[in-house]
């Protein structure tokens, strides 16, 4: 019987199915996870690969209906192990997902740990403008940095391979640690919960390929650890003294120190009563302005 024939069958079977509310919940849940799957995907290298793979099954029909035997057979081998072959190339996007689960049943119990969102977000506050600052004066000077601010996503490994400095953030100490011939000024620094925790760490360098030549290998590690992390990242150039920041894969370039403080703030500050309540008394400004 030809595939044709049991897709066929399949459909004639349909209306003697008995279909319950089980059936529509599985239906349900396959759907929400297929779309949340595409979402990830959509602008991220991973699409290339769903694309290949579509194409090999595409192929592996063509070859099951001319009926070529040897073909087939190498085919068959690599579709029987497509779960583990899907594992392998999409790592990195199945560690997001797992991580986003994380985050989201955690969230409220990490903030208990830590300390209140108040107090948390007064450390964080302080140092991105101390980072802002930072960053306004080595690119009037040229200088080359690399800050990375840690999120929920943990970088021990990237920690591991730097130098522990454990400090508040202050723009002298990040311009003195980025000062050319510095011990540590090759490396990046990690910013964890508003201290400046290390510095000298080797980073991830992208493995897009799509992005601008232009770009150095401090841009390059830059995007490369937003990739594989919530982390947001701060850069200045060597060569052209320009400020730009990294997140989730992309690179915000040529910011100013108000645009790029802006930016870190959204991104960093948790949401409190207090913030939401704020948001809500613009948005009812906002919205009475647009009725009159």
């Amino acid at each position: 019987m030809s595939l044709f024939d049991n897709i066929s069958d399949f459909f004639s079977k349909l209306p003697s199915l008995n279909f319950g509310v089980a059936d529509f919940l599985d239906i349900c849940l396959v759907a929400f996870i297929i779309y949340h799957g595409i979402k990830l995907i959509r602008e991220t290298r991973a699409m290339q690969l769903v694309k290949g793979l579509l194409l090999l099954g595409a192929v592996y029909l063509v070859i099951y209906q001319l009926e070529m035997q040897s073909s087939a057979y190498i085919f068959r081998l690599v579709f029987q192990n497509i779960f583990i072959v899907l594992i392998i190339l999409f790592q990195q996007e199945i560690r997001q997902v797992v991580e986003r689960v994380g985050k989201s049943k955690f969230s409220a119990l990490s903030s208990f740990l830590k300390g209140s969102a108040d107090e948390k977000n007064s450390v964080v506050t302080e140092a991105v403008i101390e980072v802002a600052k930072a960053a306004q004066r080595m690119s009037d000077k040229k200088t080359g940095s690399l800050v990375v601010f840690e999120k929920e996503t943990l970088l021990g490994d990237v920690i591991k391979t730097g130098t522990i400095v454990d400090a508040k953030v202050t723009h002298e100490l990040v311009g003195n640690i980025f000062f050319p011939n510095s011990p540590l000024h090759d490396g990046a620094t990690i910013i964890r919960d508003g201290r400046l925790y290390c510095s000298g760490c080797v980073l991830p360098l992208t493995k897009n390929d799509n992005i601008s030549r232009e770009l150095g290998t401090r841009h390059r590690a830059a995007i490369g650890i937003s990739e594989v992390s919530d982390a947001i990242v701060v850069v200045t150039s060597e060569e052209t003294g320009t400020i730009s920041y990294a997140e989730k894969g992309k690179l915000t370039r040529d910011v100013t120190e108000a645009e790029l403080r802006e930016s870190l703030l959204n991104s960093l500050i948790e949401a409190t009563p207090e913030k939401l309540a704020g948001d809500k008394d613009m948005f009812k400004k906002l919205f009475k302005g647009w009725k009159k």
